[in-house]
Order: C-alpha cells, then sequence, then structure tokens
C-alpha cells in the first residue's frame, strides 16, 4: 500500500501568506525524508479558509529543490477554468520541470467557485465539461490529434513539449460519468476526505466493475484528516480545534459567503452544494466526528484500526493519504503527525 499526505492549505486568521506557504514546504521536505509516496494538494480560488491553494505549479516548483524522490500531485486541476489542451501542455512541461515526479487529477471543481470566476452555471455545464475531459485524455494520450465535438473543434495539433510516459492520474466526483471514465483510461478515483465509504459505494462498485470490463486494475486512494500521538488522550487534546476548523474550513464558502442559489445549483448538476450536507458537517461535534469515522485521531494502533476497516471493505484500494494540517494546525503538531505516522503505521501495512 502506498502512503502520502494531502493538504487544502486551509488559511487561517493569525497566521501571514508567506508563513503559510514557507510552512508548507518544510513539510514537504519532512515528507519527503519519511519515505511518503507523494504530497498532493488542492487547486481552489477565492475561498481562503477552504484554500489558498491557487497554483500547485509555482508550489511544486520550489519543493522540487528542497526534495529528492517525493511525488508531487494536485487534486484536482478544476478543468473548467482552463482550456484542455492547454492544462495538457502545462501538465507535460511541469513533468519535465519536475523530473517526472509530478501527478494530477482533474474534475469540475467546487460549485462555488465559477460565479467568482464569471463562468456559466446553466444545462450546458455538464456536457461542458465532459466534452473537455475527452479533449484533455486525448491530447494527453495521442502525438497528434483532432477533435470534432460540440464546444471544441480542433485539427491536427499536439502536445509542446509532448508528454514523456503515461501519467497516473486520478478523478473525483459522485457521477456515473467520473468512474465509468476513469476505469476506461485506467484512472485512480479518490475518495475525498470527509466522505464515508457509503456515500461512493455504488460508484466505487461501478469503477471496479468498469476496470474488469476494460482490463484495468482498480486504483483506489482514500483521504482522511489524521491527528496521531502516542497517549490517546493528547492526541484528543491537540486535535480538537483544528478538526473542528478542517470541517468549519470546507463549508465557509456556504456559510460565510452568499452562495449561488438552489435553482442555479441545480441546473448546473451541483445539487450537493444545495443540499445543506457540508453545513451540517461543520455543526458535528467533536466526538460526533470520531465516532461517524469523519476523520482519524488516537493512537497508533487506532488509526491502524481506522485503515484496516477501510481495506476490509473496499477492494482496489491503493493508497492512504492522510491530512495532517487541517484546521490552522500549528507546523510542530503537522511535523509531528508525519513523522509519528510514517514511523508507527505505515510499516505495518507495508509489510503486509
Amino acid at each position: 500500500m502506498k502512503f502520502s499526505l494531502y493538504s487544502e492549505l486551509q488559511h487561517w486568521p493569525g497566521k501571514t501568506w508567506r508563513r503559510q506557504v514557507d510552512e508548507t514546504l518544510e513539510q514537504i521536505a519532512h515528507a519527503d525524508t519519511l519515505g511518503y509516496d507523494a504530497y498532493a494538494v488542492v487547486e481552489h480560488y477565492f475561498f481562503p479558509k477552504f484554500s489558498m491553494s491557487t497554483n500547485p505549479f509555482a508550489l511544486f516548483g520550489a519543493a522540487a529543490q528542497r526534495t529528492q524522490r517525493i511525488n508531487f500531485r494536485t487534486l484536482l486541476h478544476p478543468l473548467p477554468f482552463y482550456n484542455p489542451v492547454a492544462l495538457a501542455s502545462q501538465i507535460a512541461f511541469a513533468d519535465l520541470v519536475l523530473d517526472g515526479r509530478y501527478e494530477f487529477g482533474v474534475g469540475r471543481g467546487h460549485g462555488w467557485m465559477p460565479p467568482k470566476a464569471g463562468l456559466p452555471m446553466d444545462e450546458e455545464s455538464v456536457p461542458r465539461y465532459q466534452e473537455s475531459l475527452e479533449l484533455f485524455a486525448k491530447a494527453l494520450e495521442e502525438p497528434r490529434f483532432s477533435f470534432h465535438g460540440e464546444y471544441y473543434q480542433i485539427e491536427d495539433a499536439q502536445v509542446v513539449p509532448p508528454p514523456e510516459r503515461k501519467f497516473r492520474v486520478f478523478l473525483g466526483g459522485t457521477s456515473d460519468h467520473t468512474y465509468e471514465m476513469a476505469a476506461r483510461h485506467g484512472w485512480a478515483v479518490v475518495v475525498p476526505p470527509l466522505l464515508p465509504y457509503a456515500a461512493l459505494r455504488d460508484q466505487l462498485d461501478l469503477y471496479r466493475e468498469k476496470c474488469a470490463v476494460y482490463g484495468n486494475e482498480p486504483d483506489i486512494v482514500w483521504i482522511h484528516a489524521c491527528y496521531i500521538d502516542e497517549d490517546r488522550d493528547k492526541a484528543h487534546a491537540e486535535a480538537r480545534e483544528a478538526m473542528r476548523g478542517f470541517l468549519a474550513g470546507n463549508a465557509s464558502p456556504l456559510t460565510e459567503y452568499e452562495r449561488p442559489d438552489d435553482e442555479t445549483l441545480m441546473k448546473a448538476s451541483y445539487g450537493f452544494y444545495a443540499s445543506g450536507i457540508l453545513e451540517g458537517l461543520a455543526e458535528t461535534p467533536y466526538e460526533k466526528m470520531i465516532e461517524d469515522d469523519i476523520v482519524w485521531v488516537g493512537t497508533p494502533d487506532d488509526v491502524g484500526e481506522r485503515i484496516q476497516a477501510v481495506r476490509d471493505v473496499c477492494e482496489g484500494l491503493t493508497e492512504v493519504a492522510i491530512t495532517v494540517n487541517p484546521g490552522g494546525i500549528e507546523h510542530w503538531q503537522a511535523l509531528k503527525a508525519q513523522e509519528l505516522f510514517a514511523r508507527t503505521v505505515m510499516p505495518h501495512f507495508r509489510q503486509g
């Protein structure tokens, strides 16, 4: 099994933007020495308590100067914000600069972002995205290509510089189309933080079924916020406010700003953001977060049991990614959690 770190780079008052970047770079360098397989960040705009990570390419370019082996991963590039062929070209160039250590996912992005960027949210949002995704895959996988769709017309194009390898690509979301396409291309799928396995059981079953049809192996990555200490009570005392902040930060675009109205969200197939689920999660008592497996906090044995429980129910699980810097947690705590997890939990699962 692989292990990685994932960060939303939630920005909370009391810390400068520059300090947060510097701390993140130190955490990436630290993860490299500890043997983590990858460090992943979200790409997100406009809402700092959710994320200040607007340019993963720049972040990873700086991190590459401080590391030797760890892979860099963006989860996810929001495809509606890009021309898909231009994004494919940027990814190929980034992989060249990062010496073959770049990984990435693509998706629609969060439903609260398009209005802030002046992007349309209408009945065409989904078919436009699906066509963009097909074009993006073609641009990455074919040396020269043409494309004739409803939104894009391209004759005899190529990505420059040409990709030098087959990428490990990640998709995330809740639509059947996403899981079918991931299976067809042999791409990984990501279970996002805060969602229980049951929420995506049907889609993951579809993904495994379609992988068998297309002759590809399932590649499922599980993300979970995690804090760990040898002393259980100490772990909970140190993590309590940060985990509350993590959930509050995830809901902040809906609770602290005027969001798109329900009709607009439904029209653009962003109904999840009108459901009240995130707002409800933000109000979850800390003890309920632990009980309902929304976050992992405790001793190495406690967290190991949670991971084993996921392995038992999720066939095709290849990687666990933990979030160790959630909700404005202190830098020293993030470093401690990274190190203790690497020293006490990862060896158990890597040794089978």
